[in-house]
């Protein structure tokens, strides 16, 4: 199978070395120099990853990564943060808009090629997994081949890893899971982010479903409740 991937970046000697690199060894490669080009293309040719520049003209990579986070269609692609920039702060500011690694410059082609193999791995293990939530219980529901949320009868869409992190702790409502399961479950091994990572993703997710379903245990990590 050939995946495709959508490289967003102003530097043009950027863009040819990736690409050069990843047709190499087999993807097919699409490209554009700013963020406004490269939702258009990622709407006609749904990549299964984005490489996207941070500091870029037109649109930065932090607003045109919450864009095509809203687009439902684009639910299950990948997307990887390339920059200079390598404060933690702004790896937080990058996952949190809902991207999957964050990857500094410069690069090493190796590496990169690397990288976004094990992206698609964990793409492909975590769209072959089944979360099942207590169907007694309906005021929340997830539709994991949609990448949607189901809340009191009406859908709406998640940022990836909001999305992995809820249908995580849905999978055993009551459970409690431990700070570094959910590290590991889902972020993945290959992806270095701070320990305030996973606090600013739960935030997240109590701002759009309420404080009452998922439960801090202190010193441990976190559980679900209905």
């Amino acid at each position: 199978m050939t995946h495709t991937v959508l490289i967003i970046d102003d530097e043009a000697d950027i863009r040819l070395l990736i690409k050069y690199n990843l047709e190499k060894e087999g993807f097919s490669v699409i490209e554009t120099d700013n963020g406004e080009k490269g939702i258009e293309l990622a709407k006609i040719h749904q990549p299964d990853l984005i490489l996207l520049d941070v500091m870029m003209p037109v649109m930065d990579g932090i607003e045109t990564c919450e864009r095509i986070r809203k687009i439902p269609e684009l639910a299950s692609t990948m997307i990887c943060f390339l920059t200079a920039r390598s404060e933690e702060y702004s790896q937080i500011a990058g996952l949190d808009s809902g991207a999957d690694d964050y990857i500094t410059k410069p690069i090493k082609p190796k590496l990169l090629v690397s990288r976004i193999s094990a992206l698609l791995r964990r793409k492909a293990k975590s769209s072959s997994k089944q979360f099942i939530s207590d169907e007694s219980q309906k005021n929340i529901e997830i539709d994991h081949d949609k990448y949607l949320v189901i809340k009191d009868g009406k859908p709406f869409t998640l940022p990836r890893k909001e999305f992995e992190l809820l249908a995580l702790l849905m999978s055993k409502p009551e459970k409690v899971f431990h700070r570094d399961v959910i590290m590991s479950t889902v972020w993945g091994n290959e992806v270095i982010v701070g320990d305030r990572t996973i606090d600013v993703h739960v935030r997240k997710l109590r701002e759009k479903l309420g404080d009452e379903h998922i439960v801090t245990i202190k010193g441990v990590g976190y559980k679900f409740e209905y």
